[in-house]
């Protein structure tokens, strides 16, 4: 492979990337936006405890990338909705670890079900049967990115 092959084939590499990024998040609004599920900075912070168990404030602002006091404000409207707990850090004891509570899962999930509803929908509605299986073989390259 020349020089100019492989520089053309990086732009290429680039240019899809490019376009991969642009379109997921297109969908991915477009479809909280049609059900009804914006996402908040509340609703990230309970599908990331979801997601990665219990975490401190410290650990949940680095993984959020706010700033601590931010994350504090977010947790307490959290724990004022009865959304997240707290829970004894067994690694220090002068701190606490913050969990999604059965509420919080029970909204996570409604929310979850209500935009795999849409895309089902949408499924149904605009694509073809052979639309469908390339947008199985689609999902299958994309886990592979993974």
């Amino acid at each position: 492979m020349t020089g100019d092959q492989a520089g053309s084939e990086q732009e290429d590499a680039l240019a899809l990337a490019e376009k991969l990024r642009h379109t997921l998040g297109k969908f991915v609004r477009g479809i909280r936006l049609q059900a009804d599920t914006p996402t908040t900075s509340q609703s990230e912070t309970l599908a990331l405890l979801d997601r990665e168990g219990p975490l401190s404030v410290a650990k949940l602002a680095g993984l959020r990338n706010v700033r601590h006091q931010s994350m504090r404000l977010v947790i307490g409207q959290l724990e004022e909705d009865g959304l997240v707990g707290k829970l004894p850090n067994p690694a220090d004891g002068r701190s606490q670890l913050l969990s999604i509570t059965a509420k919080g899962q029970e909204q996570l999930s409604r929310s979850r079900e209500v935009r795999i509803s849409k895309i089902a929908s949408l499924i149904e509605e605009r694509l073809s049967d052979q639309e469908r299986q390339t947008l199985q073989a689609a999902i299958a390259v994309i886990e592979r990115l993974s």
